[in-house]
């Protein structure tokens, strides 16, 4: 890897900022001060950005218990973005791997491997999402069959992918779907003539959101995690 590359994606300097930084003295890789940006930077070398070392952060993949009024974008709009409860380098190099609404709150995942995310977010995946669900009006135990057969949402052709209900309670139910249409476990249930008042996803695929994490907290998957998406 070229230097200037390395020092981009090991830091928060640009490709400019970084050049700056060579052309200054301040690199050194295996304590030699080196000023040429495309000098190839091998593996097991010590390179070092004002006496400091730098390594590469490579891909990442975090869990989040997302609280309320808080949005699944990259930046901030009407909520602040779940990302600005994450106190990393690099933050523009991470996207989130399935969005949950502003109220809603639970699981999210947050990476920077693009093809691990698509493997989460694609409905070709039949990646499951579990949520438990908090409603308006109790439900019947008929319901459980209208998930399993698809429902009909209002505005779309054809029926929804079957999903998994199990009524805890009259009016809490955990709903297991493998889509991830606009809404869409609202929307399932406003078909039905029901009401959601409160909304947390509790899983994705075989990654159950850490008991130990509060609201607002985040931690890193571990390797099991993050290989059985």
């Amino acid at each position: 890897m070229r230097l200037d590359k390395f020092i981009c994606e090991s830091t928060s300097l640009t490709r400019s900022l970084a050049k700056k930084a060579l052309h200054r003295g301040d690199i050194t890789c295996d304590g030699i001060v080196v000023k040429d940006s495309g000098f190839k930077v091998t593996e097991g070398m010590q390179i070092c950005l004002e006496g400091e070392p730098i390594t590469l952060v490579g891909e990442r993949y975090l869990m989040l218990n997302k609280p309320v009024d808080t949005i699944c974008s990259t930046i901030d709009e009407t909520y602040p973005s779940v990302l600005s409860l994450l106190d990393l380098a690099k933050p523009e190099t991470l996207h989130i791997a399935g969005r949950l609404d502003a109220d809603t709150t639970g699981l999210v995942l947050i990476t920077s491997d693009g093809q691990w995310s698509h493997r989460i977010t694609s409905p070709k995946k039949d990646c499951g999402k579990r949520y438990l669900v908090q409603l308006a009006e109790p439900v019947d135990a008929s319901l459980i069959e209208v998930f399993a057969a698809g429902v009909e949402l209002r505005n779309e052709e054809g029926l929804t992918k079957p999903a998994v209900l199990e009524i805890i309670e009259p009016q809490c139910v955990r709903l297991t779907i493998t889509e991830g249409k606009y809404h869409q476990v609202k929307r399932m249930f406003a078909a039905v003539g029901n009401h959601v008042v409160g909304l947390h996803r509790e899983s994705i695929g075989q990654i159950e959101l850490d008991p130990d994490l509060a609201l607002g907290e985040w931690r890193y998957l571990t390797a099991e995690e993050i290989a059985s998406i």
